[in-house]
């Protein structure tokens, strides 16, 4: 049974998640702060951890700086601010996802899955498919309604990095870093003109994408 660390300090809130995942077939395990959710991720070796920054005895941000310095177990954040800044900066922290509070409880299994499936990927031969596009990782053939097109090297390790992470937010940061290195990762408008190509060549309509989304102020997701 997976396992999963909640750590968040209203009763009510644990409870919900409690009731929630339980019926998902989850196990689950709750903490009311943070130095309690650390001692119970250490004793429980969870499979992915939800975590509010709101806690009592220190912000969630710590907990995650601290979680990460020995672990790389999926993190979602769970929590009532909804800034840029914040999202952007625990995405880059570490956190694998982020949800603002009230949540749907659908989406919440969902992206708990998705984050899962990172943890554990398919091997790298297999055949990728969000709605018109399909993309075989292993012979790098990429199809849009069946037909062949071509991309580019860049325009490819572009989309290979959204296939690693379907269904995941990137940050901009994140993105510049991966493909195209340290030195690029504040090149937002750079980033933005090779998503436009992208688009042209995956979306039926680039104007309105259905592939390649957009999240406000912190990044894109390939949908799945």
């Amino acid at each position: 049974m997976i396992r999963v660390v909640a750590i968040d300090d209203e009763v009510q809130i644990r409870r919900f998640l409690r009731i929630c995942l339980e019926r998902n077939d989850f196990r689950i395990y709750d903490a009311a702060n943070g130095e309690e959710g650390l001692r119970q991720i250490l004793n429980v070796k969870p499979d992915l951890i939800l975590l509010d920054l709101g806690l009592p005895d220190m912000d969630g941000r710590d907990v995650l700086a601290s979680l990460r310095e020995w672990s790389s177990v999926p993190v979602i954040i769970l929590s009532v601010r909804n800034t840029e800044d914040d999202i952007v900066a625990l995405l880059n922290a570490g956190a694998d996802d982020y949800m603002i509070k009230p949540f749907n409880t659908g989406e919440l299994i969902a992206r708990i899955r998705v984050a899962l499936r990172h943890r554990n990927p398919e091997p790298a031969e297999q055949i990728f498919s969000a709605g018109v596009l399909t993309v075989d990782v292993g012979s790098r053939e990429v199809k849009v309604e069946g037909k062949e097109i071509k991309l580019t090297p860049t325009e490819y390790a572009l989309l290979r990095l959204f296939i690693q992470h379907a269904g995941k937010v990137l940050t901009h940061q994140q993105i510049l870093r991966e493909v195209w290195g340290p030195n690029m990762q504040e090149e937002y408008n750079y980033l933005r003109v090779y998503i436009t190509q992208l688009r042209k060549k995956i979306e039926l309509n680039p104007a309105r994408p259905q592939v390649l989304l957009t999240e406000p102020g912190v990044g894109y997701r390939l949908k799945i």
